[in-house]
Formats: structure tokens, C-alpha cells, sequence
């Protein structure tokens, strides 16, 4: 079960834990074509067990001022074996905050025949991973909560936790310089400056979610260095990331079987005034309702859902219970300090943007609290969650530098989204197909989050989308409309 990946996709837990610049590429000066490559870090095994070669590029931390200061990207490469190469095939995983060095490697199973024909470049966005870091101070051990609650004392918990990221961040080390570079356009510009210094004329490639985001992005700056671009579960660029996130609550809503949404709304009211303790834990609201969000985006995952369930339920009646794998895992997941370090990530892409795909967040604590409270009556278990305080970026200190990108052009894109998707929801997609005129749209009938090459994570395949993917990224033929892939059979 994909747990972790969905967490940082949705960025659930960041409140919880806590002018123009011309879109030229970078000066050779900056993005020497001799890469200096060796062996990939201890750390990645699957790099080193398919034997990869890593190596760091180093680019303008502001591409406004080349010649100024730099920062370094670590990037890595699986070399083509046809002969039929063709060209080099970037990827991002999405978060924002995910790490990419391994993620193009990743897709080596979903990819088949087609991994043969281009070199698989993967990367790590600037400041995260082992490109030049940026890290935050030392968060606060966090308080327990209390034996007894209100919704609006779990609201000011969670605008302290905002504030206090913020605070962290910017204040820490070099931060106050780093952070107003840390945005959406310049990893887009950053992954123009991986294709130079590869010497290669275009790049393909595949992103998912914010992934998918910013790899329009690039299609915007670069339209002539965009190959074979394809883009999984994206979003609608005329919203804000708030106005985004918020939309993601009806469709999650829905995806509640009636029996289920009777016990979750039964759980939440007691947590709100009553924190469920497991294992010496207590879940309050805010924090069961992140790990419902988890397990609603994928129809796989509803057995795992009924079983969380089912815990907590057990727990509220006074059990003393041991936590089944589903709960056990996701409990874990969330003390573990690389979740912290994915938040971290995610908070200072979210907040650098000054518009979408990541930016766009209200400065007044009180927006959010008067939209959470307006949620209650439509959306009572998850309208709480997608419009509160998600991020810390009401009390960034920093600047977004540029406004967000807007989309508009024909550069050809392969779209792929499911028509259930309760993270991202469809309409998103149609927005940015709309304003892609080349583009073409793969819909798949299911509730998730990312088409392609689900078998990957143990998901039931779409193979009509796999298929499309493959065949566009093998021989540029996009579909010849756009298209609707049956329902696939579950694995049994």
C-alpha cells in the first residue's frame, strides 16, 4: 500500500507537524556539458543494483542573475541499450517535496521495452535530497493532545503549528536567501539546465500529480525542448493550490460507503470533543481525518479503510486494543522523520509559488476557520481537513519572486486522469486540457490517484493506459482523440 507517497502527495500533515525572470536557458557557464560521473551514494540501492552513474549539475540559484551564486542538483542515469535511442526521459513524483533520483528507474517495469530507448535521468529538485539542501530548524517534540478538545482549540493547535514551521524555516541557517528560489519555474528551468548539460536538444517526460503540474510548467517555458511529455492527474491552472485542495473534499466525500461514512462521522464527532487513545496515543480529529483522506483515494485501499475503522471504533469503546497492519503502519509512517523531512519539502515549494500550481494561500487564519466551519454542512468528514491550515504559508516570511505560470500553448501532451480522483479531481484536467490545445485526454473509469503504471505499487492496472503511455513514449504517436479506458478487472 502506497501510504507514504499519497501522505506527501497530499501534504495533509504540514499543520499537523508543524517580477517576471526571463525563461531563457541557464549560460553554458553555468551548466557545463562534461559531467563528472561516478557511483550513486550508499543510499540508493536500486541506482547502484541496476547500475546506474550519478553525477551533480550545477545551475544559478536565481536565473535572473546567472553569473551569482549557485547551487548543485544531483541527478542520476540508466543508459539506453537499443540502438534505437531516443533521447534522454526526466521524472518527477510529485509532493511537492518528492525526491526524485530514483523515481525514472522506477518506472522501468511500467515502461517494459520502451526503458531500452532513452537514458532514464533522474534528479532531485533543487533543495531537497542530495541537491544542495535547504533544511529547516529542529521542530518541537509534538504535545500529546489533551484528554478533551474542541474543534476550535484543534484549529489555534494547528495555526501554532503553521506558525511555527514558518518560523523554523525561515530563520535557520542561509534560509532568508535560499527560500525565495525554491519554486515551481525554476525547478522547470532547473530540469532545462539537466538537459544541457546532457547535450541533448529536447527531453521527455513523465510527472504525476504536482509532478504533472510542473511538467506543464515546462511545456510553457521550454515548448521547443518538450519531446514526449507525459502528464498524470493534474489540476486546473486557473486555481490557486487553497482553491485546490479544497475542491478535493466533495469527491473524497463521496468516495464514503454510506455504512462507513455513518461510523467515521460517529468517530470524528467523538474525537472532536474526545481524543480516541490507542496504544497509549490519542487520534483527535484533524489527524484521523488525514488518515481517512489516505485511504479513500484508492479503491484498493477500502479494505484497509474498514479495518482503520474498525480499530478506532474498537479503541473508542474503551478496547484495549493492538492496532491491525493498516493503522499500525500509518502510525509509524507519521513519527518517522522522514515524513517530517517530506513536509519540510513540501511547505517551502508551496509557499515560493506565486501562483499555481503551488501558490495562492490566504494570509488570515480566520479565512480558514470561517471556510472550515462553512464546510461542516456539505462536507462534514473531510471538509475540515481541505480547508484548514495545510501549509504554513499564511506566515512565510519570504516573498514569492514570479506569479504562477499561466497555460496556453499546442505543445503535444498525453493527459491521463481518473475520473474519480478525489485528490486531484477530473475537472482539473479538463481545465488544462482545454488550455493544451495539443494535447489529448486518457480517462480512466476509477477512483485513484495516478494511472499509469499502477501494477507498480501492487494496484490494479489499467493496461489501455499503459498501453497509450508506451506507445507515445516509443513512437510519438499520441491517441487519436481523446479516450475513455474500460474499468480493469481487480487483481484477485
Amino acid at each position: 500500500m502506497r501510504v507514504a507517497s499519497t501522505i506527501t502527495a497530499g501534504l495533509g500533515l504540514a499543520g499537523l507537524l508543524a517580477g517576471g525572470v526571463a525563461a531563457a536557458a541557464p549560460p553554458s557557464k553555468s551548466t557545463p556539458r562534461a559531467l563528472s560521473w561516478g557511483a550513486c551514494s550508499a543510499a540508493q540501492k536500486e541506482l547502484i543494483a541496476a547500475g546506474a552513474q550519478c553525477a551533480k549539475v550545477t545551475v544559478p540559484l536565481d536565473y535572473a542573475d546567472p553569473e551569482g551564486r549557485t547551487i548543485r542538483l544531483a541527478i542520476s542515469r540508466v543508459k539506453a541499450k537499443s540502438p534505437e535511442r531516443r533521447g534522454i526521459l526526466l521524472s518527477n513524483p510529485g509532493g511537492p517535496g518528492g525526491t526524485g533520483l530514483a523515481d525514472t528507474l522506477a518506472l522501468r517495469p511500467a515502461l517494459k521495452d520502451v526503458a531500452d530507448r532513452y537514458d532514464l535521468i533522474g534528479f532531485d529538485p533543487r533543495f531537497l535530497g542530495e541537491s544542495t539542501p535547504l533544511t529547516c530548524g529542529p521542530a518541537p517534540r509534538p504535545a500529546p493532545p489533551e484528554p478533551t478538545t474542541t474543534p476550535r482549540e484543534d484549529f489555534e493547535a494547528s495555526v501554532r503549528a503553521a506558525r511555527d514551521t514558518a518560523r523554523r524555516c525561515q530563520e535557520h541557517g542561509d534560509n532568508a536567501a535560499l527560500l525565495p528560489h525554491a519554486s515551481t519555474r525554476n525547478v522547470a528551468r532547473d530540469m532545462d539546465a539537466i538537459r544541457a548539460a546532457l547535450g541533448e536538444r529536447k527531453l521527455s517526460y513523465y510527472g504525476v500529480s504536482y509532478g504533472a503540474d510542473l511538467g506543464a510548467v515546462y511545456t510553457q517555458l521550454f515548448p521547443r525542448r518538450a519531446d514526449r511529455v507525459v502528464l498524470d492527474s493534474s489540476t486546473d491552472p486557473a486555481a490557486t493550490q487553497y482553491e485546490l485542495f479544497q475542491r478535493s473534499g466533495a469527491p473524497a466525500e463521496a468516495a464514503l460507503a454510506p455504512r462507513v461514512r455513518a461510523e467515521v462521522r460517529e468517530l470524528l464527532a467523538r474525537a472532536e470533543r474526545r481524543p480516541i487513545p490507542v496504544q497509549g496515543r490519542r487520534l483527535n480529529a484533524p489527524l484521523l481525518r488525514m488518515i481517512f483522506k489516505q485511504l479513500v483515494q484508492h479503491e484498493e485501499y477500502d479494505p484497509q479503510l474498514a479495518e482503520v475503522v474498525g480499530d478506532v471504533r474498537k479503541a473508542a469503546a474503551g478496547e484495549d486494543i493492538a492496532p491491525g497492519p493498516a493503522l499500525a503502519g500509518l502510525l509509524e509512517l507519521l513519527s518517522s522523520p522522514e515524513l517530517e523531512s517530506s513536509m519540510v519539502g513540501g511547505a517551502i515549494f508551496m509557499c515560493g509559488d506565486g501562483g499555481w500550481p503551488a501558490g495562492g494561500w490566504p494570509r488570515n487564519p480566520a479565512t480558514y476557520w470561517k471556510n472550515i466551519q462553512r464546510s461542516r454542512a456539505t462536507q462534514p468528514v473531510f471538509g475540515p481537513y481541505v480547508n484548514g491550515m495545510i501549509a504554513p504559508c499564511a506566515f512565510w516570511g519570504s516573498e514569492p519572486r514570479e506569479p504562477g505560470t499561466t497555460i496556453g500553448n499546442d505543445v503535444p501532451v498525453l493527459l491521463l486522469q481518473a475520473r474519480h480522483d478525489n485528490n486531484v479531481p477530473y475537472e482539473g484536467a479538463l481545465a488544462l486540457h482545454r488550455r493544451l490545445t495539443g494535447s489529448r485526454l486518457l480517462t480512466a473509469d476509477i477512483r485513484a490517484h495516478g494511472v499509469y503504471g499502477r501494477g507498480n505499487d501492487g494496484l490494479t492496472p489499467v493496461p489501455c493506459a499503459d498501453r497509450a503511455v508506451n506507445t507515445y513514449l516509443r513512437d510519438g504517436e499520441l491517441p487519436a482523440a481523446d479516450l475513455t479506458c474500460p474499468k480493469p478487472e481487480a487483481r484477485s
